[in-house]
């Protein structure tokens, strides 16, 4: 029936957030600035945790449900990366399930599926993600998101979506944004090389080349297929390396990584270096702090000495 709140979502949901609260307190105080890194939020809530605090923070929204496959895949990926930004923005759980005025507002909104993502900045409200993505692409949108917010100045007075006292964005960087935005992944690529011939040293830079080139070398291909092939022939090098990239946009990061290492393990020369480079190349679309970057050199080098 129209508006009426499923309890078992409900107390679902109920757990999740004192278990959020109990993670919170046991493991020490919230990020730099106060704010925690996620958020469960409900119809009652939603006014005080996401609204209020957006004029402190930005708040990314993720309305989901228990039974939604995508949203199992989406969810950990913003988390991870709300927990990355030690503060800089912060992630609001919202089960629409158990929290049906917030489902028909979403559903008012014109979004018919989930998951969604909203952002909202300064009290305002603007649709962001609608389905589910691969974490390097998530990462992307959410860095492309606060780099428009600054250039509109419609983050926060004082806010923290980007480290304190750096310069503006590079304009340099609207012409790649924008070929991602409309899927021109060769304009993309130009636009990235374009400042690496500048700047070769630039992060972000390196980070959005790989995760195009990246794109590119999957395209199309049949995952699910490419992943048994690849188990069937554990020798086959060009097999292995097709199946880390798809393991990599799935956001099976340290699948990825863990595969080129075990074939860097069991190869010799050629195949070997293949693989060798074929891993630095996944490294890439990684940002330096990313835990599990430093696991996967380590893990590299192992394997190599």
């Amino acid at each position: 029936m129209h508006g009426a709140i499923d309890l078992g979502a409900r107390a679902a949901a109920a757990k999740k957030q004192a278990e959020r609260r109990a993670q919170a307190q046991g493991g020490g105080a919230a990020p730099a600035g106060g704010e925690p890194a996620v958020v469960d939020v409900t119809d009652q809530t939603f006014n005080t945790e996401v609204v209020e605090r957006s004029h402190r923070v930005p708040v990314l929204v993720d309305f989901w449900a228990e039974w939604c496959g995508p949203c199992k895949q989406l969810g950990p990926i913003l988390e991870r990366l709300a927990t990355e930004s030690a503060g800089q923005w912060v992630l609001a759980k919202v089960d629409i399930d158990a929290n049906p005025q917030l489902a028909a507002y979403m559903q008012q909104m014109g979004v018919r599926g989930i998951p969604f993502v909203a952002a909202v900045v300064s009290g305002q409200l603007l649709p962001f993600l609608n389905g589910a993505a691969p974490e390097p692409q998530v990462r992307q949108a959410i860095d492309q998101l606060f780099a428009a917010l600054r250039q509109e100045g419609l983050l926060p007075e004082g806010g923290q979506a980007g480290p304190g006292g750096e310069p503006e964005p590079d304009p340099r960087y609207a012409r790649a944004h924008e070929a991602l935005q409309r899927g021109d992944l060769p304009a993309a690529k130009s636009a990235f090389q374009e400042i690496l011939a500048v700047a070769p040293d630039d992060a972000e830079a390196k980070s959005g080349l790989a995760l195009v080139e990246l794109s590119m070398r999957v395209g199309d291909l049949d995952a699910a297929q490419v992943l048994a092939d690849a188990d069937a022939k554990p020798a086959d090098v060009a097999l292995q390396t097709r199946a880390a990239d798809v393991e990599m946009v799935s956001g099976r990061v340290e699948e990825a990584f863990e595969r080129l290492v075990a074939t860097v393990r069991r190869t010799a020369g050629d195949d070997r270096d293949t693989a060798r480079r074929h891993l630095l190349s996944l490294f890439e679309v990684l940002p330096p702090e990313d835990p599990r970057l430093a696991k996967g050199r380590r893990s590299l080098q192992s394997a190599l000495f």
